[in-house]
């Protein structure tokens, strides 16, 4: 069996790495993340991989090459970290924004055959939609033809409305095709949180449970709980504060912070911060403020608390096994900040076909 081997830029805690990792034809040799216990929860994940624990800047092409052992790299994949072009964040251009150009560096030193550039959809406006095309320039100066298109994680399974804009360039022509989407109108029903959560049991502002409250009684269910035993880890709820625990509680499925009572109405806030989650609904986008409900819509609509780190890890999809490290804080970034691993699935599996259809072209 042909095995393409791929190295993983900004791998975070390896959401993206996830897909890849999950089909015998890819081998991840080497991954790349600058942050120390991010780089531990990934090599807990995917502990035969080579990880440099560094700035991107300081990464060499010998300290590549020494991590490579004399392999040929097939794809690069991996997406800068996303708080400078995100729509969420300040839409400064920094430093951040010229990270694009180590990518390109590394994929100079590497030359591979294809690669998988993936960002938040706030790339494509940023600078009147300059940064964009530049980006797309100095690709194709390397010699790749490139194809994007946005994809939402929702439409592959994932209980979450999360919207990425997925690049991929390669050497010659480009014959990948994008994933169709299996859920959806049409398709299978989206998954809600009621599906993807439903199974954890009920907790109440500081509590933490260690059993599963019911069976895996669904696809989503059984995709996550597949490699988990009789406990489930990480399913603790945020201590609030008791007027916090009341604007919780008395929020309806879906409201939020306008449609409080006037006498605990918080008087500062957006619109969608102070907001309860839908039961039936797929989630909003998370972010590493997912447990945070003063700063966005994350409240669990049955419990009325903030969000578990496991609950978290649900909406993004991550198998119960999955492993976070460091602080609560630091787990809640990995969570927030990854590719959901049913939607880096649905790319890698269209990766395979294409370069298997080029093999045989060839």
């Amino acid at each position: 069996m042909k095995q393409y081997n791929i190295v993983d830029l900004f791998a975070g805690v390896g959401g993206l790495s996830y897909g890849f990792s999950n089909l015998p034809q890819f081998n991840i040799i080497a991954a790349n993340e600058i942050e120390k216990d991010i780089s531990i929860a990934y090599k807990l994940n995917h502990p035969y991989v080579n990880m440099l624990n560094c700035d991107i800047n300081s990464l060499t092409e010998e300290m590549l090459k020494g991590a490579l052992n004399g392999k040929k790299v097939d794809i690069v994949v991996g997406g800068p970290p996303c708080q400078s072009y995100s729509t969420l964040g300040k839409r400064q251009m920094d430093d951040r924004a010229n990270l694009f150009m180590q990518y390109k560096r590394v994929l100079k030193i590497l030359q591979p055959k294809a690669f998988v550039f993936e960002n938040v959809v706030g790339i494509l406006s940023m600078d009147k939609g300059n940064l964009f095309k530049q980006i797309q320039s100095e690709f194709e100066n390397l010699g790749y033809d490139l194809q994007y298109r946005v994809l939402n994680a929702v439409n592959f399974g994932v209980p979450q409305h999360r919207e990425r804009v997925i690049l991929v360039g390669f050497k010659g022509d480009n014959n990948f095709v994008y994933p169709e989407a299996t859920h959806g109108e049409g398709l299978k029903p989206y998954v809600t949180l009621k599906d993807a959560i439903g199974d954890l049991p009920v907790l109440k502002s500081g509590e933490r449970k260690t059993t599963y409250a019911s069976a895996a009684t669904n696809d989503f269910l059984k995709f996550v709980r597949k490699n988990s035993t009789d406990s489930v880890e990480e399913h603790s709820a945020p201590k609030n504060g008791e007027h916090l625990v009341r604007i919780m509680e008395a929020l309806k499925d879906g409201q939020s912070k306008d449609d409080l009572p006037e006498d605990i109405r918080p008087k500062s806030g957006y619109g969608n911060t102070y907001a309860k989650l839908w039961w039936e609904k797929p989630s909003t986008t998370i972010t590493r403020n997912f447990a945070c409900p003063s700063s966005s819509r994350c409240i669990h609509p049955r419990d009325s608390r903030a969000m578990s780190i496991r609950e978290g890890a649900r909406l993004q999809s991550f198998p119960d096994d999955y492993k976070f490290y460091g602080s609560d804080g630091m787990k809640r970034l990995e969570i927030g900040n990854a590719v959901p691993p049913l939607l880096s699935m649905a790319i890698a599996k269209q990766m395979l076909e294409a370069l298997r259809e080029k093999e045989v072209a060839n």
